[in-house]
């Protein structure tokens, strides 16, 4: 999940540089939205993780 954030994070850059702004907005949006799913996902992993090795 975090490897195509950093891929949508890139693809936004060089568009970026080279004039695209409306592709540059879509894919800064969905690395944004990307990045959000992984903290979630993360921060429920660390939490679950967690309890099932403490019983």
């Amino acid at each position: 999940m975090l490897r195509w954030t950093v891929t949508f994070l890139i693809i936004a850059l060089v568009a970026a540089v080279f004039g695209f702004g409306g592709i540059a907005a879509g894919a800064a949006a969905i690395a944004k939205v990307l990045f959000f799913i992984f903290l979630v996902l993360f921060v429920l992993s660390l939490v679950f993780g967690a309890s099932i090795f403490k019983r």
